[in-house]
This record gives structure tokens, sequence and C-alpha cells, in this order.
């Protein structure tokens, strides 16, 4: 992982090297002084997508410039992707075309284009329904509506505005029951603790409760942090353990996949009671046969968002068996959600945010 994050780093300052030099070839007719500014201005918004992992944790920093700087950092990752993109594009046209001396303005046109429509189209999200049939019998109920949401990311990206009208969109489905597939907090557990953000969270209505799985940003946010914010709000984590609730219904809550010591899931097969209804919350949809032989009704996972954005939607479906949408694999439902916000750059591209409700019909 450290390797993969060392070529992305490399990758991503190549990238900005040559969408800088083309920059000042662009601008080369323009005054000494504006040149300097533009160097000074992409330079700094290059930067911040380091400078806002290095300072984090940081309380010296004010929340509304913290969110500046997420936007502008993390949108600078996606800038870069779709400038490399169309900057190489244009500077092929210019080999069989010498007179086309546009490639930068170009470029820089596209992409903001493009950044513009994904910032719009992230702000809608849509409600996804699966109805399922599940042939066991449940205690006292014949139905069940089971909203489940994954990769919040409550921090400096997704705010108490933007928590706020989510859960206005889940409280206003009347659910049975909420599941939440990982990834809650972002990279800090400090800022959604300083926020107070588990008070929009206690909003949350469902008359058999909510539960959560841990994803693997609850880690990179420190766990302990993570599960004592968790104990301030009405949500279940679920850690490698499983809940009956008074229906009969089974949820099981998987440790996420980068923990190595997470519960097997022929371990899980042992466990869980075949002959009553069973949901898996596993933040990651990795290995998905596995799960198919334990005979449970429904896994529930995030952390694939998708993609988020065009090309990157392309490479999450060729990593992951299932990466986005429902699938029916023996007796088991698998669903894999783009997520309610995101990771970092504010667009979708390719891609849309999501709630997902499942209406649920089970055995007499």
């Amino acid at each position: 992982m450290p390797i993969f994050f060392l070529i992305l780093l490399i990758g991503y300052l190549l990238g900005n090297v040559y969408i800088f030099v083309r920059g000042l070839q662009a601008l080369g007719h323009l005054s000494l002084v504006f040149r300097g500014c533009f160097s000074v201005v992409f330079w700094i918004c290059a930067s911040l997508m380091i400078a806002i992992f290095v300072f984090r944790d940081s309380k010296h920093i004010p929340f509304s410039l913290g969110h500046v700087f997420y936007q502008i950092g993390t949108g600078w990752l996606i800038f870069t992707l779709y400038m490399v993109v169309f900057l190489a594009c244009t500077d092929l046209i210019r080999v069989f075309n010498r007179s086309f001396d546009y490639g930068f303005l170009v470029s820089l046109a596209l992409t903001f284009s493009l950044l513009i429509y994904g910032f719009i189209n992230y702000q809608h999200t849509r409600k996804q329904v699966i109805n399922l049939v599940i042939n066991k019998p449940l205690v006292g109920d014949e139905r069940l509506k089971i909203v489940a949401v994954s990769d919040w990311h409550l921090g400096h990206g997704t705010t108490e505005k933007k928590l706020r009208k989510n859960i206005d969109l889940i409280n206003a489905e009347n659910p049975d029951i909420i599941l939440i597939g990982g990834d809650l907090i972002d990279n800090s557990a400090i800022t959604t603790a300083t926020r107070e953000m588990d008070r929009e969270l206690n909003r949350l209505q469902a008359r058999y409760g909510i539960y959560m799985a841990p994803g693997n940003h609850e880690y990179i946010s420190g766990f302990k942090a993570c599960k004592d914010f968790l104990s301030r709000t009405n949500i279940q984590l679920l850690r490698d353990s499983l809940v009956t609730l008074p229906c009969g219904l089974q949820i099981v809550g998987r440790d996420d996949y980068s923990r190595r010591n997470r519960l097997a899931a022929n371990d899980w097969a042992k466990l869980i009671d075949s002959s009553k209804p069973s949901i898996i919350i596993d933040h990651q949809p990795i290995q998905l046969h596995e799960v198919e032989q334990m005979n449970v009704d429904l896994q529930f996972s995030g952390h694939t968002h998708n993609g988020q954005v065009i090309p990157l939607t392309w490479l999450i479906n060729y990593m992951f068996d299932l990466s986005y949408g429902y699938e029916q694999r023996g007796n088991t439902h698998f669903y894999v959600s783009s997520g309610i916000t995101l990771w970092g750059p504010p667009f979708r591209i390719g891609s849309r945010s999501e709630i997902v409700v499942f209406n649920c019909s089970f055995a007499k």
C-alpha cells in the first residue's frame, strides 16, 4: 500500500510539472509579473493536496478555512487528471497540425466544463430502490424497509449542512432498519467531534435501530477516536460481531478487509443461524464467492464509490468482481453502493451519490 501511494504521489507531481510547463508556454506573451503570479497560485493549489493530509488533525486551522483548503486540494487531483489527458490529446493534434497553438486553453476549458458538471451532479443524491424476496420467516413481520448508505466521509469534505440534508432524505423513508457500510468518518475523528456531528447523526430514526460496520477510513482516522465518537450516537458499531433483532433478523458487521486478523467467512458460517434471515455489512466487496457459500441473504458493501469520476470508474470495474450495483448469486443478494457522499474531490462524473432502499418481503 505505501508503494501504491508513492507511485500516486510521483504521478501527481509529474502531471503538475507537465501542466505547469505547458501553462507557462501558453502565457509566454504575457508579462513576467503575471507569469510569476500564475506560478505561485498554481503550486499553492497543487501543494494543498499534500498539506490537507499533513495537517488533518490540526486544531489551529478554522474549520471553514480547512473546508476550502480540502475542496481545492482534493479537487486539484481531478483537475490534474483531466488536464493531463486533454493536454496529451491536444499535443498529439499539434504533431499533425503545427499551427494549432490553443492546446492549453482548449484543455482548460474542457476540464473546467467537466468539473462544473461533476460538481452539480454531486449535489443531487438519488434513491435506489431494490425489492427483495427472502424465503425465510420473521417473527411478527412479513416486510421490512431497510435504508442502507455507505461512505459518508464526514469531516472537511462532508460538512454538517450536507449531513443534515442526507439525514432528512433517510428519515423521509421511515425505515425499519438503517445500515451504514463503513467510512462514516473521512480522515480525522477530531473534526467530526469538534463540529459535534454526533448531534446530527442522532436524528436518524429507525424502528429496529442503526447498525454500522467499520471501513478502512475508520482506521485511517484512528479507530479509538472513531469508536469514542460513535459512542455518543445511536449507531451500533458491529466489528466482527452479530446482533439478532426481536423480529429474528440477524445482522453481521464484519471488520474491514484491511484488518488481516478479521474473522474468516468459514467461521461466520458456523455462527450464523441459516434458518433465520441474515444480512452482512462488509465495507469492501471482496471475496464474494466465500460469502455466497455462507447461505446469508444479503450483503451490503461500499468502498468503491463506483470510481467517482471517469476514467476511474472503468479502473474500479476492473479491480472488483462487483464494483457497483445489485447482483444475486445463488441464494445471496449483493449490493455495492456508490456512496452517499465522497472521499475528497466534490465531483461525480460517470457516477451518482445514492441512498439504497431495500423493500424486503419474507416468507410467512
